[in-house]
């Protein structure tokens, strides 16, 4: 089986491979090519795969190669974890939102509009070449905003993209620890968009344990969404929110913290992750690797006084690269499974339209992934899911467009910017800062695409 994973020269790639390594059952990924449009890093991770490689005598070869139809021809399963504009580009997201008091992180509010507006065009010509190359590929999703990017090449490539996110699957994994359960026993009532959902039960055995979580201060308090939410917070919620709802929940103090920090998230990945290229190896990767785990959230863990992770938290973080191959070998060898994914909801929420990307636990199997029924959204959750689901779709707008003012919309119309003249002042800066948004002042589409 072929696997190609486009944003081949992308830090994380270790991680699948090193998954790939580990999968030793019939109808495994023998050949992975690797695609990227920077030929420095495509050597740079091309050689720490060589190295995790030594001594395994049915390693999967690899190849690789900046074009995107030679990338693509032939592959059963493409997985896309692309980043337009690197992490320097994310850094001027950040530094653009926050000069203007908003916040700048990466899939949530300015920047991640930022990000989306620079990112889905792109992701669309992926989608277009999948299509025309490739047509009974199966697209995994990485990329972020995931579900508003998978939303996009959904309207290309229908349900044979589905997006993945690790965050749900991690959240899940925590809470059945805290209860002694085992996660692969666990049914997680899980439901919202990407980086915006909720888990509303956690069923063991026919039973639902939240509510016994929920009433026992010490373990609520004994998690990462625990410390970093608040106990009293999560239990007025009836809930235990997504980690990233920690920036609409505490937005102000989240931004003060951001702003008065010595450098953005961005800033900081994207000087490591220099280091690392300007030296790579498998040693210098895996210790680059436990830094950037180490230090995930950890301006948001300071406003909540939350302190450092915890080593427990670590380990049971989702692991994108395993829930991907989870997925990818659920559809190919028809192993049945259930997985939290970003899929079209169908009619899974009322509240949103049929080809509205979202996140929910599907049952998968060789035809795909197929959402299952879920109780409705309290109206809280119904306001903000709606909300942002309105913004993406002025971001995929603006985008097939090109259209300032439907920039300007989506920027505005978003729970975390408040004021049309401040989205308008995001507008002209993210203008100034990323070329490859100069589609938006000329009216029309990206031309380098």
């Amino acid at each position: 089986m072929r696997l190609t994973i486009l944003g081949g020269g992308g830090f994380r790639v270790p991680l699948v491979y090193g998954a790939l390594l580990a999968d030793h059952a019939p109808g495994r990924v023998t050949e992975v090519t690797l695609h990227d449009v920077d030929q420095d890093r495509l050597r740079a991770i091309t050689g720490v795969l060589r190295e995790q490689a030594t001594g395994a005598p049915d390693a999967p070869a690899v190849r690789a190669t900046t074009d995107l139809d030679e990338a693509l021809r032939g592959a059963d399963f493409v997985f896309s974890a692309i980043r337009v504009g690197g992490l320097e580009g994310r850094a001027a997201d950040e530094r653009v939102a926050l000069a203007e008091g908003v916040l700048g992180q990466e899939t949530v509010g300015a920047g991640g509009i930022a990000y989306g507006l620079r990112t889905v065009p792109v992701a669309t010509h992926i989608a277009r070449r999948v299509q025309a190359v490739a047509p009974d590929a199966w697209v995994i999703n990485f990329t972020n905003p995931a579900g508003l990017v998978t939303e996009a090449m959904s309207r290309i490539l229908g349900d044979r993209v589905i997006g993945i996110c690790d965050s749900p699957v991690g959240l899940a994994r925590r809470v059945a620890r805290v209860l002694g359960a085992d996660p692969a026993d666990a049914w997680a009532d899980y439901v919202g968009l990407n980086h915006l959902g909720w888990l509303r039960g956690l069923r063991v055995g026919g039973r639902d344990a939240l509510p016994r979580l929920l009433a026992d201060e010490k373990l609520l308090g004994s998690f990462e969404e625990g410390r970093l939410l608040g106990t009293d917070w999560l239990r007025s919620l009836g809930a235990i929110p997504n980690e990233y709802l920690h920036y609409y929940y505490f937005n102000r103090e989240t931004v003060r913290t951001y702003r008065e920090a010595e450098r953005t998230r961005g800033a900081f990945l994207a000087e490591q992750q220099s280091a690392f290229y300007a030296d790579p190896s498998l040693a210098a990767w895996d210790r680059t690797r436990a830094e950037r785990e180490a230090t995930y959230m950890a301006h948001n863990r300071e406003a909540s006084g939350a302190g450092e992770r915890d080593a427990a938290d670590l380990e049971e973080s989702g692991g994108y690269e395993k829930v991907a191959l989870a997925l990818m070998r659920a559809i190919a060898r028809d192993e049945r499974a259930t997985l939290i994914l970003n899929v079209r909801n169908r009619r899974t929420l009322a509240a949103l339209d049929a080809d509205a990307v979202i996140e929910v636990p599907c049952l998968v199997d060789a035809n795909g992934a197929h959402p299952v029924a879920v109780d409705p959204l309290p109206l809280h959750a119904v306001g903000l899911v709606t909300a942002v689901k309105a913004v993406e779709r002025e971001v995929l707008a603006a985008a097939e467009s090109g259209s300032r003012e439907t920039a300007v919309k989506a920027f505005a119309l978003h729970p975390l910017v408040d004021s049309v003249t401040v989205a308008k002042r995001l507008v002209d800066g993210y203008l100034a800062a990323h070329s490859g948004l100069a589609y938006l002042s000329r009216g029309g589409r990206r031309k380098d695409v």
